[in-house]
């Protein structure tokens, strides 16, 4: 009985750990801030959105890149500020980020779940498509009636948020184009999505996507992104383009600061 209570509650820290560890030394970077009352989710919910440095002097249109634990003391000034210095390296062309601050995090980036110890994690889950729905009939014309965008879209994740942005590239694949999780919360549900893979790649979409994902050294999550990586090799889809980098070395709270450049950098540029 204990090696289980000990394994749940590995499990409950890693779903509720958030990639903001070290974000009190991460510099608030200038942003624009407006609230949305949500019908989806059934309350208001605040969105940061920083822009490039050269968006208010030019007429360019850019693409979006959207992410949960989007506030300002979540993962938004660590992403905004890792796209501007990678802007300024010439290593990615410029791109919006739009960050939407949690409210009750384990409810927004779960899915349904068979398991009753996964509903023990808070006192709500299971929200992920009430979620989906608000950044899609919600967020996204509001975003787009406010900035100046393409119609590509990018969405960045890590754990809970990994498991979010891995589920909507298998449920709603045609949301976005291009898909980054580190160390997604695979095994959430019995791991049911890398269980379901194969079936929703059949259904899968023609259009092309690209999606990047990363797994640490974690036990509860490391042979879900392997066994998912085999799986997307097998199938090879040739409109799915996909990279999968094994980090041995990094724990679940190091891994999103060790790999974000490489990963932003692969799933932004086409060639």
């Amino acid at each position: 009985m204990k090696c289980i209570y000990y394994t749940f509650l590995f499990l409950l820290v890693t779903l509720m750990s958030c990639s903001n560890v070290s974000q009190p030394s991460d510099p608030i970077p200038e942003h624009e801030t407006f609230k949305i009352q949500s019908k989806q989710v059934g309350e208001e919910r605040i969105i940061n959105v920083w822009t490039p440095a050269n968006y208010k002097s030019n007429t360019d249109s850019l693409p979006v890149m959207y992410m949960a634990d989007g506030g300002t003391k979540e993962d938004f000034p660590h992403i905004a500020n890792t796209l501007a210095k990678l802007i300024k390296e010439h290593k990615i062309k410029p791109i919006i980020l739009v960050g939407i601050e949690n409210t009750q995090r384990r409810r927004d980036l779960t899915g349904f779940t068979e398991v009753a110890k996964d509903k023990e994690i808070a006192p709500v889950v299971g929200g992920s498509e009430k979620f989906r729905a608000f950044i899609k009939e919600e967020l996204f014309p509001e975003i787009e009636k406010r900035y100046r965008t393409t119609s590509e879209k990018s969405i960045i994740g890590e754990s809970a948020s990994g498991l979010f942005v891995l589920e909507t590239f298998f449920l709603a694949p045609d949301l976005f184009d291009n898909y980054i999780a580190f160390d997604p919360s695979l095994w959430w549900n019995d791991h049911y999505l890398v269980r379901t893979a194969k079936e929703h790649l059949a259904k899968f979409p023609s259009t092309d996507k690209r999606i990047w994902f990363a797994g640490s050294n974690a036990e509860d999550i490391a042979p879900f992104t392997k066994e998912l990586a085999a799986l997307l090799k097998s199938e090879n889809r040739a409109n799915i383009k996909w990279r999968f980098s094994d980090e041995p070395k990094e724990k679940h709270t190091t891994l999103f600061r060790a790999t974000k450049e490489k990963a932003i950098i692969w799933a932004l540029n086409k060639n």
